[in-house]
């Protein structure tokens, strides 16, 4: 029942994540744009320059701004991982089974018991 929960969680993260491809990459080419307009806007001395990165600047904020429903792709994506690693994770119960039939495990177990009486 777990792993059936955890697949349409999945599924659903997926589609999230797929519907929002576009407006994460838009949003992640204008933080690239404004990063590099902010860096060259503090190098650069000249007004006229100054004046054009800043321009720059404002219109990749402007850009990035309007790609928030990235945000739920960033989400779903998160999600996925969260799944991938619990779907991956082994159960208590073969933990346990594989801890019993180690013959150390129960050598330690039987000195412990002897050891108490």
């Amino acid at each position: 029942m777990k792993k059936l929960g955890l697949f349409i969680l999945g599924a659903i993260a997926a589609i999230v994540l797929i519907a929002n491809l576009g407006p994460m990459i838009g949003l992640a080419l204008s933080l690239v744009i404004g990063y590099y307009a902010v860096k060259q806007f503090t190098k650069t001395d000249e007004s006229s320059k100054k004046i054009f990165w800043a321009a720059v600047g404002i219109i990749a904020l402007c850009i990035a701004v309007a790609n928030v429903p990235a945000i739920l792709g960033v989400v779903a994506l998160y999600i996925l991982y969260v799944v991938y690693k619990e779907w991956n994770k082994k159960d208590d119960v073969t933990e346990k089974i594989e801890k019993e039939d180690d013959p150390f495990t129960n050598f330690e177990r039987e000195w412990a018991e002897f050891n108490q009486n």
